[in-house]
């Protein structure tokens, strides 16, 4: 019986990848010109670290990781996240007194959830983690990044910038308790007109209730006290500095007071990148700040903002407006012993100079090699029989134009590099 992959994860097929590469090394580029430099990080953590970073009582922590003890004893967990992670690299390396430290990251994440259209229980990120500006002003620009990637990869229209905040440790016990009392007062069947598991979160953590999907909750939720109206003093400044530089930055946003994240690590402010293109799995990019994540990961008191963009999700957007798949600039027919000896020399010589060139290694007639050669999208084919092997040459067929020439093979590289070629 053939063996098929488990649920929740799939294969990354070679046309498909090519978007993915496109993605990730966008991102690379674009975060570089902003400082970033790229880290890479385990794929597995000591469970102890995400249940101190996300939160015990969170739905990842409780419910959706993979958590598995090794030989020697251990808990250990698959990264259900990128950001603990790299707070426990930015610690454990000592980074603390080379600040700022930006960094981004690329790769896959690992999550016990029901799949779902661009939701997998294997799925990848790219992210931002800046670590030590305490001002409105890294929060805006982590904001104007994602905006610049998602118009560079062609995702620019119908976004929605979405922020709020979430207060601090000052402000946030009394909204809590507001909050709390709010949801105890509202009328319903068995007590609460909530589901069962926000009636468990009300015990738990309050907050994760506004962020429920649900209509009964979400119709709670609605008239639900809001957070930025019980602001101290300091957040609300940070939140009054980050509007006006998106306002500077003429960046449009809208105000969601029901938006908490699901992770407790976040601080004031929160925010996401959402489409009208991906139905109810709407947000393509979210993220917020964490100013005490490092405190309570072991570390001093630094402030940090991060973000992070699902590749399903912008793979699929994309996919509405395909790409077409890098062509071979040659695509080299030989038939016969000494043509497959003299094609694979001129393969290796354009490939030298940089050129992506596809020899047809699987033989047959020269029909059916033309015939993949077609196939494969090349501009020229580059066709070599006995006559052509015992003289030292190549047949250049132009594919679009249907012309062909016999030229040395050392002058293939040049013909190729001329402007009626390069242009198809």
């Amino acid at each position: 019986m053939m063996i098929q992959t488990a649920r929740g994860v799939r294969d990354i097929l070679p046309e498909e990848a090519e978007v993915w590469h496109f993605l990730e090394e966008t991102a690379i580029t674009l975060f570089g010109l902003y400082g970033y430099q790229e880290v890479r990080t385990p794929l597995f953590e000591k469970s102890g670290l995400f249940s101190r970073a996300v939160g015990e009582t969170t739905d990842i922590v409780e419910k959706e990781m993979y958590t598995f003890t090794d030989r020697g004893g251990e808990s250990l967990s698959l990264r259900p996240e990128g950001t603990a992670s790299v707070v426990r690299a930015f610690l454990e390396a000592g980074l603390t007194r080379q600040l700022p430290w930006r960094v981004c990251y690329r790769g896959p994440m690992f999550r016990y959830e029901r799949p779902q259209k661009g939701r997998y229980r294997q799925f990848h990120q790219l992210g931002c983690e800046l670590l030590g500006p305490a001002g409105p002003l890294a929060d805006a620009e982590q904001m104007a990044m994602i905006l610049d990637y998602l118009r560079r990869v062609g995702l620019g229209e119908g976004l929605t910038l979405e922020i709020n905040s979430l207060g601090c440790g000052a402000c946030r016990p009394g909204y809590r308790e507001g909050l709390v009392g709010y949801l105890r007062s509202v009328p319903g069947d068995a007590g609460s007109p909530l589901c069962e598991n926000c009636r468990r979160r009300l015990r738990e953590n309050p907050l994760r209730v506004l962020d429920c999907k649900l209509p009964e909750c979400r119709a709670v939720a609605a008239r639900a006290p809001v957070m930025r109206d019980h602001l101290c003093p300091p957040c609300a400044d940070h939140f009054r500095g980050l509007v006006a530089e998106l306002e500077g930055l003429a960046l449009p946003y809208v105000l969601n007071p029901l938006m908490v994240r699901g992770l407790d690590y976040y601080t004031r402010t929160a925010f996401e990148v959402t489409t009208t293109r991906l139905g109810a799995q709407n947000a393509v990019a979210a993220g917020g700040r964490y100013d005490s994540l490092v405190a309570q990961l072991g570390g001093p008191e630094v402030p940090a903002i991060g973000f992070a963009m699902g590749l399903e999700r912008l793979a699929l957007l994309l996919a509405e407006s395909p790409r077409a798949a890098a062509a071979p600039a040659a695509y080299v027919v030989a038939v016969g012993e000494a043509a497959e000896l003299l094609g694979a020399r001129v393969a290796a010589s354009l490939r030298g100079a940089g050129l992506r060139v596809v020899a047809d290694l699987m033989g047959g007639s020269m029909k059916s090699q033309m015939k993949r050669a077609d196939r494969s999208g090349a501009p020229v084919t580059l066709i070599l029989g006995e006559e052509e092997a015992a003289k030292g040459q190549v047949m250049v067929k132009n594919m679009a134009a249907r012309t062909q020439r016999i030229l040395a093979w050392e002058e293939v590289l040049p013909y190729l590099d001329t402007p009626s070629v390069r242009g198809g």
